[in-house]
């Protein structure tokens, strides 16, 4: 449970993250082609606005699209590091986030898309030499502007979880994290391509396709869990999905919302089952909307997460929307206490942090959100929360 400061001897316990997106170069670097210096600078000054702002935890992006920050054999380097995919930057760049984060006492999450392998085109021959999809293209399909790993194919699921598996076995993560990217978000009128591998896998085992593929996200999510504890039983795997499960118009059991969307019926991320099978270790919901925003308000969401994870050994943290602190169309956005209220409310109902999205919308400071997380908010240093479940072996610093 978060506990408040009752004395000088009561610990906050307070997971504070935040996500550094590599894709694209949202966060980190800062741009494509830099050079090993001032990549290291850039990730470095980072560091500094974390522990500035009292997080006790980051989140980064290591990989973003089947590519990797570090040397694998499951996928090229990223071109958001030289600007040409599967071109060594000449260093180890995972090892030297991990030493720097670690350095300053602050915990690393790595953040891998498991399915996406193209953010922008359909083209296999313009992916490096040496990528994966190109050697089992019958892995792959398409979907709209993007190319994926096929969820349903058992191969591909088998290589997703070893590549996560080797960053587990090779480097000092505290934990492995994947946010909302299972099945991609629907492209209306257009079906994902996947009817054949169905037909070929599934028919036999389930009635429909919907099923079937909430069933490969499950087993995905269940095996990179035992291939993580298998390495290492002390890191943690925590996932961020969408933050609605299902609306209670189609389930009764869902939320009091009525999101375009859900995890369940769209995403096919059945994220009750991953907490009732014991998946994950702890679960941050993105809610990204503000306090009584009428189709899925901030607080019915926070009560109906608490309320999923009540008794069972998975923490709850929330995603919280600061790329939306007054740039939204929402006009709660423009109140500079929207956001402080939505941590406070967190804290009133048991919730055990936060990761917000992202570093580069904080350092923004819009509506002063990042000088009140130092003044106010985050003032008091907090400690990560335990899992007691979790190995007591603990090797990470």
């Amino acid at each position: 449970m978060f506990m408040k400061e009752k004395s000088a001897n009561c610990e906050t316990k307070e997971f504070r993250a935040v996500w550094i997106a590599t894709v694209t170069n949202i966060d980190w670097p800062s741009k494509k082609g830099l050079t090993i210096e001032e990549q290291k600078a850039e990730y470095v000054k980072l560091l500094d606005d974390v522990t500035t702002m009292g997080m006790n935890a980051v989140v980064v992006q290591i990989k973003p699209a089947a590519d990797a920050f570090y040397p694998s054999a499951y996928g090229p380097w990223s071109e958001y590091l030289t600007g040409v995919q599967g071109k060594d930057p000449g260093y180890d760049p995972l090892s030297f986030l991990l030493e720097e984060t670690h350095r300053r006492k602050l915990e690393f999450h790595a953040w891998f898309n498991p399915y996406r392998i193209t953010m922008n085109h359909t083209d296999l021959n313009r992916l490096s030499q040496d990528h994966p999809a190109r050697t089992h293209p019958d892995w792959v399909v398409a979907y709209g502007r993007q190319l994926y790993y096929n969820p349903g194919i058992p191969e591909a699921q088998e290589f997703i979880v070893q590549g996560i598996a080797e960053v587990v076995k090779n480097f000092p993560v505290d934990a492995v994290h994947m946010d909302d990217y299972f099945y991609p978000y629907k492209i209306a009128g257009v079906e994902f391509p996947d009817l054949s591998t169905y037909e070929q896998y599934g028919k036999d085992r389930f009635s429909n396709i919907e099923d079937w593929r909430r069933d490969n996200v499950n087993q995905l999510v269940k095996q990179i869990n035992a291939a993580i504890k298998k390495e290492r039983a002390s890191v943690k795997f925590g996932i961020s999905p969408f933050g609605v499960w299902r609306n209670i118009a189609d389930d009764p059991t869902g939320s009091n919302t009525a999101a375009g969307m859900t995890n369940y019926d769209d995403l096919y991320a059945d994220t009750r089952e991953w907490i009732r099978q014991g998946y994950i270790d702890y679960i941050a919901p993105q809610i990204y909307w503000s306090i009584g925003f009428a189709p899925a308000s901030y607080d019915i969401l926070v009560d109906w997460w608490k309320n999923e994870v009540s008794h069972r050994p998975v923490h709850l943290y929330i995603g919280q929307a600061a790329y939306k602190i007054n740039q939204n169309s929402d006009p709660a956005w423009s109140d500079p206490e929207e956001y402080p209220r939505q941590i406070a409310l967190n804290r009133d109902s048991n919730v055990m942090g936060s990761i917000h999205f992202s570093l580069k919308d904080l350092n923004r400071n819009p509506l002063g959100i990042k000088d009140r997380l130092i003044q106010d908010l985050y003032k008091k240093p907090a400690a990560i929360p335990g899992m007691p479940w979790l190995d007591s072996v603990n090797s990470k610093h």
